[in-house]
């Protein structure tokens, strides 16, 4: 047993100290720190809070004052100055900076508003939103005026029809928990997704790599494939574990210092202001799980081939697989009920991204959780012995690859060593 763990911590340790590693993650905690900070960033380049100025020029003498009511009642992020200098100036104000841009009010013949906005670009779509919005009330409220309908009248026209749901199942979610929980799995599949790829990647390259300089040779003499072969799982997992506690602390340590200016909006929609300790305890284990499950393939295919260049090519099942589960979980956001959602969350393949969904969506008996995790480790303990025995002969094969032809190849000198 020395030399396997000597194996798996020279990988951790090696793996530890390379740069593209400790790059990776510098720029994604300083992203997290980012995304923490995102309301103070956004208000620090807001021209020091200042609202947008929209000069405003009304033909019809009677839109201005009603529309200004409209903006200060919707947005404090808009403010209407009447301008009375004419089109031209007002454009030439705009093109200095005074002004975000020019509004031009007139009335149709049918005495309803009408207006004509300029600006500098066409790319700032909020302000433009803000005043159409306003300007369809304000037309509401005058076309309902010219037919006599009184403010209670039009009230009770646009009130909304009244309309509950409950759920008859037992402890079914709420409308808001499920909302809650869509934004959680959301962020987590994500994680789940890209992790998966890039340490499985990690492991095959690693095998590649050693076997190209011819390392592997020394090692199989010294120590049997199946060690080496888990040593190196082990090893990049707990590199994977190190690197989620780093981003994990950081993110915890800079939402907490952000926690009173993000609230509400995309914070509590992504369900972040009430964690439920259970979906974070299932997406450990799903990740855990679903990480050896590719790690293990990762690395007899890694065994495979000799040349670094190669590696890619030779995983690219692999790495489509996890895409088609990560798609398949995205398209169950949305309809975590459907059939072909409760179906391939038991295909091993996909269920560390599924069945994950499935937890956080909705409230599953136990033992349909179990018999995942159960089909999830039977598959993995089965891939790891047939992964062995791949490995076992594909370290000693050398030159060009021939793809998944080279299985059978490996197999024949596992049983020959």
């Amino acid at each position: 047993m020395n030399n396997f763990f000597i194996i798996l911590f020279h990988t951790y340790l090696t793996k530890l100290k390379t740069k593209s590693f400790l790059v990776t993650t510098i720029l994604t905690a300083a992203i997290l720190i980012g995304l923490t900070n995102i309301p103070r960033i956004v208000e620090f380049f807001d021209k020091d809070g200042e609202a947008d100025k929209v000069a405003v020029i009304d033909s019809s003498g009677q839109l201005f004052e009603s529309l200004q009511e409209q903006i200060s009642a919707s947005s404090d992020d808009i403010e209407l100055i009447l301008f009375t200098e004419g089109l031209e100036e007002a454009e030439q104000q705009v093109e200095e900076g005074e002004f975000t841009g020019v509004l031009e009010l007139m009335l149709t013949a049918d005495q309803l508003p009408a207006a004509s906005y300029k600006s500098m670009s066409m790319a700032d779509s909020m302000v433009v939103t803000e005043l159409q919005l306003s300007l369809q009330q304000l037309k509401t409220m005058m076309a309902s005026a010219q037919i006599n309908l009184t403010q209670e009248q039009l009230a009770q026209l646009y009130e909304p029809v009244p309309f509950e749901r409950a759920a008859l199942e037992e402890n079914a979610k709420t409308e808001e928990e499920l909302n809650q929980a869509r934004g959680l799995v959301y962020v987590l599949l994500f994680v789940i997704y890209f992790a998966v790829i890039m340490y499985a990647s990690m492991i095959a390259t690693e095998v590649a790599t050693e076997k190209s300089s011819r390392v592997m040779e020394i090692l199989i003499s010294s120590v049997s494939p199946i060690k080496q072969m888990f040593a190196k799982i082990i090893g990049v997992g707990l590199l994977s574990l190190t690197q989620m506690a780093v981003f994990l602390l950081v993110g915890y340590v800079s939402i907490k210092q952000n926690l009173e200016s993000m609230e509400g909006g995309f914070f509590e929609f992504f369900g972040f202001g009430n964690i439920p300790g259970a979906t974070i305890a299932y997406g450990v284990i799903f990740f855990i799980l679903g990480y050896f499950l590719y790690a293990t393939l990762a690395a007899f295919l890694g065994s495979l081939v000799s040349r670094i260049e190669d590696v890619q090519q030779m995983i690219t099942p692999m790495t489509l697989l996890v895409v088609a589960g990560f798609m398949i979980a995205m398209v169950g956001l949305s309809t975590p009920e459907a059939g072909f959602i409760t179906v391939t969350s038991y295909i091993p393949f996909f269920t560390p991204m599924i069945m994950f969904l499935r937890v956080g969506m909705l409230n599953l008996p136990v033992w349909e959780i179990g018999l995942s995790i159960g089909i999830l480790l039977g598959t993995i303990i089965i891939l790891a012995i047939f992964g062995a025995r791949v490995y076992r002969g594909g370290v000693l094969m050398y030159g060009k690859s021939n793809s998944f032809k080279d299985i059978k190849t490996a197999l024949q000198l596992s049983k020959k060593k």
